[in-house]
């Protein structure tokens, strides 16, 4: 490096350039810039790149090349004046001199006959219409004809054209001296001339007349002549020929169809359905002024003025507005060649049968008293005395004020036992109470759908909390029905709809009184648990909930905050209730159905249904085997209440007839006889079985189902050995085994679906991994293609940073170029402007020495 570095000096020193030997001037490198690479060792077969590295020489280099290229193209950017040989084939090597000319004169040819423009369609090309040019038929050379004739129009002669338009002057004088020349005649006055022109005209107009007449009489005659010989003309095919030729199809059934809807009649448009807020409005009007009209009523008001009361007639009145109320004209029709008078008399005894329930309809009557203003009550008399007049003499005459104030007195009872039209929502259960008791099943209804109806969330802000609080209020009306003495379950079931519709429309406040009454349930039977060990059937009203619950919201849900719950309290109230009297078993057999019904979407299996079916099969068995099937809790094998439903009286058995349980029997009422518990008992027994048939048919695709209904079979091949059962019990049975034991071979022919067999997942292995060992600098712990990949991505890394380095020297470069352009024009101006400067202070004193020699002189 010490030598280097000398000689770099003595180079200097001596002032040879570095350059010199390749014939060129290089700068002379700062020897303190030189860097050189030593290596630690030598490596053997490796190449030592930039062992010595010069940053002068190879700067000094960059410079002088982006001066030759970049310099250049930066100082010729604004400058045109490269002239580029376009000429054919010029640089071609393959193409002959004669080729080139050839191929030339082609273009040249070609580029003469191109339209310089697609959408100009007159260029060079001359368009026809009908054999005739556009451009002569645009100069309008048509002559139009003074004469409106359809034959030779626009034809004008020449003579007329000459005197009209041309001034005849020319014409006149050329035809003067051929007839001076031909006939020599005296030559005629510029009237005559014009005379014999019209004369002319006139005559042609009149021969080309008589030939049109002469043409139309012809024609005439050639149509009289045709008519003649046309019916010599048609020929007509005999029968014979008729029959061989084809019928023509009949339409079939579709295509009279389409005929028909074509002549249809279009449907007219109706008007836009209302809004519920607008019905609602609607509605409470109409109550309101139903409610108006009763009040009236009652109280005696506008009672003199009847609407049915003929009106007041004045003197001149012609009654000639009189206007049929319907149409009592009949219709012909015969039935078997008979009048079929019958129909009509029907139709006309439900026509009057629909008018008089729409008389009844007080809104009408309402509604005709109140736009009556007058009353006539100077009619009345008049009326009286012809009402009196067709009565019988036997019958005792009543002044006419005493008739009226009957028919008042009438008419304010029937408005005071009328019931209300408006209602306002009840604020506590008691209120709600007292507008329901004392009334029929309809008019429960009535009310409850017209406090609705006058209490929408539409018409005021606080009507939707009146209509919650209204819910729970009927949840517990239905239980005060329930768990009456006669539980009244007709009501019950309309008073459903009114609480599906509730709920509806709040169905968050619903779920919230729902889940509090199946609360209070789940705590009582908790508490009776805790306190006596065991806790009996509850009473009909929180079954009657528990249906309820099951009809408003969905059961087929996975998991849902109303049903769920009501899912849990029947399987508590199946397996924590023991069975012991006839009451138990039909509200066990209820809360069974009340199971299927929710489970009929889901196809959830529950295990409880089918142990208490299996219970009650076991308490009704005479002859217990005891084998195939085992009991649990709340049955026993053995004790007081195992044979509950065991029948003995073969005349009750004999007298018995399959009917529905009723609901009743789930009050505290106790059979009145013997026979009727009996009978309560096989009915029991009936409902169990079609229980056990709906569940086999639930449940026929679950894979355990041959073992599931294993311990109902059994039992019922006992009560099929029983022959005590009345014949149609026996059948219910014998068709239920047979359907359990057909599905069950089904389901033991059909295997359950089970995952396919896998190979075992082996244990981990702590076995140390072998890496290859690569060559020393390299990177390890990969294969060739991630090497190779890794290199590329370097390489590119590498690529992008020169360029990124090369285009900001590019830039660095340009700068300095522009700054020492402008710095010469700067320094260009200030030399100019200074010797302006200059030029001007000579002036100056020029000007200045000249004045003072002036003024000397």
């Amino acid at each position: 490096m010490g030598k280097a570095r000398l000689a770099a000096f003595r180079r200097k020193g001596s002032g040879a350039p570095a350059g010199a030997q390749s014939g060129r001037a290089r700068p002379n490198p700062n020897p303190f810039e030189v860097k050189v690479n030593r290596q630690k060792f030598p490596v053997l077969g490796r190449k030592a790149r930039h062992a010595v590295g010069q940053p002068g020489v190879s700067r000094a280099r960059a410079v002088q090349k982006r001066t030759q290229t970049l310099l250049k193209e930066y100082k010729e950017r604004d400058k045109s004046n490269v002239f580029t040989d376009k000429r054919f084939g010029e640089y071609s090597s393959s193409m002959s001199p004669e080729e080139k000319m050839m191929k030339r004169f082609a273009l040249e040819q070609q580029r003469q006959h191109e339209k310089k423009s697609i959408y100009n369609l007159n260029e060079d090309e001359e368009l026809t219409h009908y054999g005739q040019s556009l451009a002569d038929i645009e100069k309008h050379n048509d002559i139009v004809d003074s004469d409106s004739d359809a034959e030779e129009r626009g034809t004008l002669s020449a003579e007329l054209t000459a005197a009209h338009f041309g001034g005849g002057g020319g014409l006149l004088h050329k035809k003067t001296l051929q007839q001076q020349g031909e006939d020599e005649e005296k030559p005629r006055s510029r009237k005559e001339l014009i005379e014999e022109l019209i004369a002319k005209s006139k005559q042609e107009k009149r021969e080309r007349q008589a030939q049109r007449e002469g043409a139309l009489e012809l024609t005439e005659k050639l149509d009289q002549d045709w008519k003649e010989i046309q019916t010599l003309l048609a020929h007509k095919t005999p029968k014979s020929e008729n029959r061989d030729q084809k019928e023509k199809p009949k339409p079939d059934a579709y295509d009279m169809m389409v005929r028909e809807l074509g002549f249809e009649m279009k449907a007219p448009p109706s008007n836009r359905m209302k809004t519920e807020e607008e019905l609602a409005k609607e509605e409470q009007e109409r109550l309101q002024k139903l409610e108006a009209a009763r009040l009236r009523r009652m109280r005696g008001e506008d009672m003199g003025s009847d609407s049915r009361k003929p009106k007041h007639l004045s003197a001149d009145d012609l009654n000639d507005n009189f206007v049929l109320d319907k149409d009592d004209r009949r219709l012909l029709s015969y039935t078997d060649g008979k009048m079929s008078v019958e129909e009509e008399q029907s139709r006309e005894a439900s026509d009057g049968e629909s008018e008089e329930d729409h008389h009844e309809d007080p809104s009408d009557e309402n509604v005709e008293e109140s736009s009556d203003p007058d009353g006539h009550s100077d009619l009345d008399s008049d009326t009286e005395t012809e009402e009196d007049f067709g009565r019988p003499d036997t019958e005792p005459r009543l002044a006419p004020q005493k008739r009226l104030a009957n028919n008042g007195h009438k008419a304010r009872e029937a408005a005071r036992n009328e019931l209300p039209y408006t209602f306002a929502a009840p604020e506590s259960y008691e209120e709600l109470k007292s507008l329901l008791s004392g009334k029929t099943m309809e008019e429960q209804l009535l009310v409850v759908e017209r406090i609705k109806t006058c209490n929408h969330p539409s018409l005021a802000a606080g009507n939707k909390a009146k209509l919650e609080k209204l819910f729970g209020f009927l949840l517990e009306y239905v239980g005060d029905l329930a768990t009456s003495d006669t539980p009244d379950l007709g009501v019950i079931d309309k008073l459903v709809v009114q609480l599906y519709n509730l709920c509806q429309m709040f169905p968050d406040s619903a779920s919230n009184s729902i889940k509090f009454v199946l609360r209070d349930a789940m705590h009582e039977m908790e508490g009776s648990v805790e306190a006596r060990g065991r806790v009996a059937f509850p009473s009909l009203d929180v079954l009657i909930y528990l249906k309820i619950a099951g009809m408003l919201f969905p059961t087929s849900d996975f998991w849902h905050p109303v049903t769920t719950p009501a899912l849990v309290c029947m399987s508590q109230l199946l397996t924590k209730c023991p069975i012991l009297s006839l009451h138990d078993v039909v509200k066990g057999l209820f809360v069974c159905c009340m199971f299927l019904d929710y489970v009929s979407l889901s196809r959830r299996f529950i295990p409880e249904l089918v142990n208490f079916l299996l219970g009650i099969l076991y308490i009704a068995t005479p002859n217990k085997h005891g084998q195939g099937y085992t009991l649990v809790h709340p049955f026993r094998a053995s004790g007081k209440n195992s044979e509950l439903l065991l029948v003995s009286d073969e005349e009750d058995t004999a007298t018995w007839q399959r009917t529905g349980l009723s609901l009743r029997w789930a009050s505290r009422l106790k059979a009145q006889t013997k026979t009727e518990a009996n009978h309560t008992r096989l009915s029991c027994l009936a409902v169990c079985v079609a229980l056990v048939k709906h569940c086999a048919l639930l449940y026929s695709s679950l894979p355990a189902f041959h073992d599931i209904m294993r311990p109902l079979r059994a039992l019922l091949t006992e009560h099929l050995a029983n022959r005590t059962h009345p014949p149609e019990l026996q059948e219910l049975c014998q068709s239920t085994l047979s359907m359990l034991t057909d599905m069950g071979k089904q389901s033991q022919r059909c295997r359950p679906l089970v995952c396919e067999k896998s190979k075992p997942v082996p244990l981990r292995l702590f076995t140390p991994r072998l890496v290859k060992v690569l060559e020393f600098g390299r990177k390890q712990g990969s294969s060739k293609e991630e090497q190779e990949r890794k290199r590329l991505i370097h390489k590119h890394k590498r690529e992008f940073k020169g360029a990124v380095r090369e285009i900001r020297r590019d830039n660095q470069f340009l700068a300095r170029m522009q700054l020492s352009e402008t710095l010469e024009r700067d320094a260009e101006r200030k030399r100019k402007v200074k010797q302006l400067f200059n030029s001007l202070a000579t002036q100056e004193g020029e000007w200045k020495a000249l004045k003072r020699k002036k003024f000397k002189k």
